[in-house]
């Protein structure tokens, strides 16, 4: 029998502002396993995400899995890997090693953390589907593929908040996932993360998501430091820094479980 590891995190959340933000478990692993049991692991977490991280060569290496599959790129999921890396091990700038690439951590203080990202850019403009506009259920002004979620710009912050999509209908898209955005009142902007072809059908807090946000609207806002929101039903909170290729991503987090798996 193994043991292994493990706590849950609430990250990307306010307390001030009583937003829950997203939850995630962080597994550390010995030597990685294999996929199958990964998946069974997250299955059991039952969590938006789980992520799996392990030392190899003096370097830290992640995997993610929601309970229905892996996930390519998880923001919170990362945030939650780099404050399980300060708590258990005291580091204070980890970096994780994935297949697409490299996140950097940073540990702020015992509530904030960060994580560093390359961001992710829009695609030229493009006529949304049928299905989105149908499922949506809100006027469009843009739309834009990119290499994660496709973004959706949507006229002002209460079309988003009280937008109620049909997913049955957006089960329909081609596409992954959507990011629907407009404008803030009290941000610089505000979101919400769609992704009708899996289990969570939307997520609370979306660091990926942000990962396209935070270029599109430095862009429109000329300004490299925002502030997002996502309007979810737990809400998220995202400190949101545009340094040249990458995102870094600022945000709060809070420890619920400890413990160890046994395998």
């Amino acid at each position: 029998m193994t043991d292994y590891h493990f706590s849950i995190y609430q990250v990307f959340g306010d307390s001030k502002a009583k937003l829950k933000g997203n939850t995630a478990a962080v597994v550390e692993l010995d030597l990685p396993i294999s996929s199958g049991l990964m998946q069974n692991i997250a299955r059991d977490f039952n969590q938006p995400a789980t992520s799996f991280i392990w030392k190899d060569k003096e370097k830290w290496s992640v995997r993610w899995y929601a309970p229905d599959g892996e996930i390519g790129l998880c923001g919170h999921g990362s945030l939650a890997a780099v404050a399980y890396l300060a708590d258990r091990q005291n580091l204070e700038e980890p970096s994780l090693n994935y297949p697409g690439g490299q996140i950097r951590g940073k540990s702020i203080n015992p509530n904030y953390c960060s994580i560093s990202m390359d961001a992710i850019s829009t695609q030229n403009h493009s006529e949304p589907e049928k299905a989105l506009r149908d499922g949506l259920g809100i006027k469009i002004k843009a739309h834009y593929k990119t290499d994660n979620k496709n973004l959706v710009v949507v006229e002002n912050e209460d079309s988003v908040k009280n937008m109620s999509p049909n997913f049955q209908i957006l089960k329909m898209c081609s596409d992954f996932g959507f990011v629907v955005t407009a404008p803030g009142s009290q941000t610089d902007f505000v979101s919400r993360t769609l992704v009708p072809h899996v289990q969570q059908l939307e997520d609370p807090a979306t660091g990926s998501s942000h990962a396209i946000l935070a270029p599109y609207w430095s862009k429109i806002l000329n300004k490299t430091k925002m502030a997002g929101l996502q309007m979810s039903k737990r809400g998220g909170k995202f400190i949101c820094q545009l340094n040249n290729s990458r995102v870094i991503l600022q945000g709060e987090q809070k420890i619920l479980v400890r413990g160890k798996l046994y395998i």
